[in-house]
């Protein structure tokens, strides 16, 4: 029985360390991030963005990132974003698939290419992760997630109760 046991929380100490993994984190921009001068059409295309994985935006507070709609993004339209943030650091979680557009909200700023747009597919995401510490935008295709630290603990937390009990 005590061997049975033994496997089941090895089995759930295996999940819980694939699950987190899956989701990656990509960090707009490399180490460039959110600015001006910045060819972020380049950018998307060395990268495949599946549903659960996130974008990392890092910018100093003079920006915003906007999520608009798709004729606001191809006209650069400020002042009608479905969701906006100015923190200097915003992390927007891919949760549904289909192309999502963002923007700085500046004036001039998206003329000047600061503006993203990102398809993303269904599925689990394959290629490496990035990773940097943000906040989030909170909006209906955005969420909080745990980090893979917090995942790794309550995993150990989770197996060593069933191993003591």
């Amino acid at each position: 029985m005590t061997s049975l046991r033994v496997e089941m929380a090895c089995l759930l100490l295996f999940l819980c360390m694939v699950v987190p993994s899956l989701a990656t984190v990509y960090t707009v921009g490399d180490t460039s991030g959110w600015t001006t001068g910045v060819d972020y059409s380049t950018w998307t295309k060395g990268n495949t963005f599946k549903v659960g994985d996130s974008l990392v935006f890092n910018y100093p507070t003079s920006h915003t990132v906007d999520e608009v709609s798709s004729s606001d993004y191809s006209t650069c339209t400020v002042g009608n974003a479905i969701k906006t943030d100015n923190s200097g650091a915003t992390t927007v979680a891919l949760k549904t698939a289909g192309t999502h557009y963002f923007i700085c909200g500046v004036i001039g700023h998206c003329g000047n290419g600061m503006k993203l747009a990102v398809k993303v597919e269904s599925g689990s995401s394959t290629a490496p992760s990035t990773t940097t510490t943000t906040t989030n935008v909170p909006d209906s295709s955005s969420s909080w997630s745990p980090s893979p630290f917090v995942a790794f603990v309550t995993t150990w937390v989770a197996l060593f109760v069933m191993v003591i009990s």
